[in-house]
Formats: C-alpha cells, structure tokens, sequence
C-alpha cells in the first residue's frame, strides 16, 4: 500500500532550513519541485510536499522570512540610533562580509543575489519581500548619512543619497565577490578603504 502523509523522519524545521539553502544558492526559477525533494530528502512524495508547505511559492515566502529574521539582521545596525553614523555603516559592512563569506550555508547575500536572478514575470511577485529589504536596507545607510550631516561630520551641503550609494554598492557587491571565492580578509580590509568616503567628506 502506498505511504500517504508525510515520511515518518520528515522534520518541517529542518526541511525549511535546506529550502532556504536551496533558493539562496540558485534562486527561485531555477530551485525544481524535483530539486526541493531531492534536498528535503526522507522520501517525501508530491502530496506530502504540498501538505506541508502548500506551493514552492509560499515555501519560498516562508525561506525568505527566515532569511530575513537571521541572517539578514547583519545590517539592522544601520537603524541603531546610539551607534555613531558612521560606526552603523562600517559595522553592517563588516557583519555582512563575514556573514556572506563563512562556511556552513550558500555565499553572498541572498536578499542581492534576488535581484540579480529575478524570477520571470509571471512570479515576479515572489521577490517582493526581497526588493523591500534591500529598500529598507538602503533607506538605513541614507538614514546614517543623514545623521552624520546633521552632528556636523558631514557638509550641509552634502548629496546623501549620492553618499550612500558608494555603500550601497559596496554592500551589494559583496556578493558577487563571496561567489567568486574572494577571501573574506581580502573585503573587510577593502571595507576600510571604502569607508574613507565619509572622511573625504568633511564638513
């Protein structure tokens, strides 16, 4: 008689944490059902799959939310109002690099990484959550120049958003080079040539 339900050694947290590494490392177009069951592994059939996460989509949605609860919280300093501005931006820069680069889980950034590899446009939809993080995230480093202005470390004069893009683009770039196998010393001894943007910005 066939099995129905769920494999007996099925472990829902577990499974959700190799889907995560999953869409992370190929992103959401190229990450099969076929590929999801061969990595959740434990003989886990079609209908066990739906049963427990309803749709690849909503199993994406559920990785991403996961994604940005823990690994992404590398950058919530940037929202840190008792860390000096500059401080806040050099410590997300540096928090994120070890975080693409260390062992134990996909390199690079998978809220960047999303948006280099968008889905097609009938899932567009899917990376939302995605696009809001690196929004928000960019909305941080602005936030930080911002501030840095207004202590009198930066001009008045000072084009912030222009600023934060040099960080901005930084950060993003991380992973590309975390892909690439660049060592992590190589990036966080690059973070301190990049943060002399903000010294060459006196007030």
């Amino acid at each position: 008689m066939a099995q129905m339900g769920r494999p007996r050694n099925f472990d829902r947290d577990q499974a959700i944490e190799q889907a995560l590494h999953l869409f992370w490392e190929h992103g959401y177009d190229a990450t099969s059902l076929s590929h999801l069951k061969a990595r959740l592994g434990g003989g886990i059939s079609a209908p066990s799959f739906y049963a427990a996460f309803g749709s690849k989509d909503a199993l994406f949605q559920e990785c991403v939310q996961r994604y940005l609860d823990t690994y992404a919280q590398v950058t919530e300093c940037l929202w840190d109002e008792t860390l000096p501005p500059r401080q806040a931006i050099e410590t997300a820069l540096r928090q994120s690099a070890r975080m693409q680069c260390e062992d134990g889980h996909p390199k690079g950034c998978m809220v960047a990484l999303g948006g280099m590899s968008a889905p097609s446009p009938e899932n567009a939809h899917v990376s939302a959550a995605l696009n809001e993080s690196r929004a928000r995230t960019r909305a941080g480093i602005v936030a930080c120049v911002e501030r840095g202005i207004d202590a009198g470390e930066l001009p008045a004069h000072l084009h912030a958003q222009a600023l934060a893009t040099v960080f901005d683009s930084f950060l993003q770039g991380i992973s590309i080079l975390a892909r690439d196998g660049v060592n992590h010393e190589v990036i966080d001894a690059a973070i301190a040539r990049v943060m002399l943007a903000w010294e060459l910005s006196p007030p």
